[in-house]
């Protein structure tokens, strides 16, 4: 089966390609250049790429082009501004990027010849987040407060409405939030930051320790992606999806960034950042049961095998070993789980 994964150079996209190719699949890739120092670069992940394609999905031309190129059997649409704190910075670069590329990507893929699936990402800050304790739900309100989620949660109204206005192949929406893992290096965001400040022995400084966040690892996430895959491949598991962890995985910021420190060991220390900080959000979580009784999928990390699992895969790289022989090392730990 030949996979086309859009934004397959960003922290998560590289986890997916090479998931794909280590179950046997071909994949090609679409995506802007990636953040140096990553897992793509360190992984030489584009050693695994039939066609790896780097444009702007906001390019609506060359986008259709590549696409034609490629004719893939299975489209998964990761490509995003996908920074919260940065949308606020770049709002339209933001819009343009999730929602007219979202656009674009539909558009040009409506009439490949070989395209027998689509799934189209978004995430969990699509909801109209009002602070519950309970996870979201599909069916609960879209919305957004900053930048990045209402743009994403526009994206997200696009696609149910252009599958609906323009049926073709199979196609879905899954939703995530996050994800940690091995050879993650985008800015403002916490295990990355940690990391960059264990590995230079400075105290790592957060913003928020209070709030809790759902702390899932990448490859459960991404795994659960090609769970929904699967069934749309067989025409079946349409509509909107939930990919999260269940509440055990639920820790505040605090408390995850202090078991990091530990886990590293040699000295490492946190500090509170003072100031004013930009609004995020002090409490989302998922709710997951949709995907665990239709896909028969469920977490194999649960907090905090997670975290250590991301740590190892920081310290062994720290220590010299191979960023690809520590991913493929997880690759089949992971595998080995189910």
């Amino acid at each position: 089966m030949h996979y086309l994964v859009t934004g397959h150079t960003g922290f998560k996209g590289a986890w997916m390609v090479l998931l794909l190719k280590s179950r046997g699949h071909e994949v090609s890739g679409i995506s802007l250049d990636p953040l140096p120092g990553g897992l793509f670069e360190l992984g030489k992940v584009s050693e695994h790429l039939k066609h790896d394609f780097r444009l702007d999905i906001r390019d609506a031309e060359k986008l259709a082009d590549a696409l034609q190129v490629v004719n893939p059997d299975v489209l998964i649409h990761m490509a995003a501004q996908p920074l919260v704190r940065y949308s606020y910075l770049h709002p339209r670069e933001t819009f343009e990027t999730n929602v007219n590329g979202t656009l674009n990507v539909l558009e040009a893929s409506q009439n490949l010849s070989n395209l027998k699936a689509r799934l189209i990402i978004t995430t969990d800050k699509v909801y109209r987040n009002v602070n519950q304790v309970e996870g979201y739900v599909e069916e609960d309100a879209l919305g957004g407060d900053d930048p990045y989620s209402s743009s994403k949660a526009m994206a997200d109204i696009l696609t149910q409405s252009w599958v609906k206005s323009f049926p073709a192949m199979p196609t879905a929406v899954a939703r995530a939030g996050n994800v940690i893992g091995g050879g993650d290096v985008s800015p403002d965001r916490l295990i990355p930051d940690a990391i960059r400040a264990f590995t230079k022995r400075q105290p790592v400084s957060i913003r928020y320790p209070n709030a809790v966040r759902p702390w899932q690892h990448v490859l459960d996430c991404v795994n659960g992606y090609l769970a929904l895959v699967d069934m749309l491949l067989k025409g079946e598991g349409l509509g909107e999806w939930n990919f999260g962890p269940g509440p055990e995985s639920f820790v505040e910021v605090g408390a995850v960034v202090e078991q990091a420190r530990e886990f590293w060991g040699d000295g490492a220390s946190v500090e509170i950042a003072d100031g004013e900080h930009l609004h995020e959000a002090n409490l989302l979580a998922l709710d997951s049961t949709k995907s665990f009784k239709n896909l028969g999928w469920s977490n194999r990390l649960v907090y905090p095998a997670s975290l250590k699992w991301t740590i190892d895969w920081e310290q062994k790289l720290f220590e010299g070993m191979a960023a690809m022989d520590i991913t493929q090392q997880q690759l089949r730990q992971f595998d080995a789980l189910a």
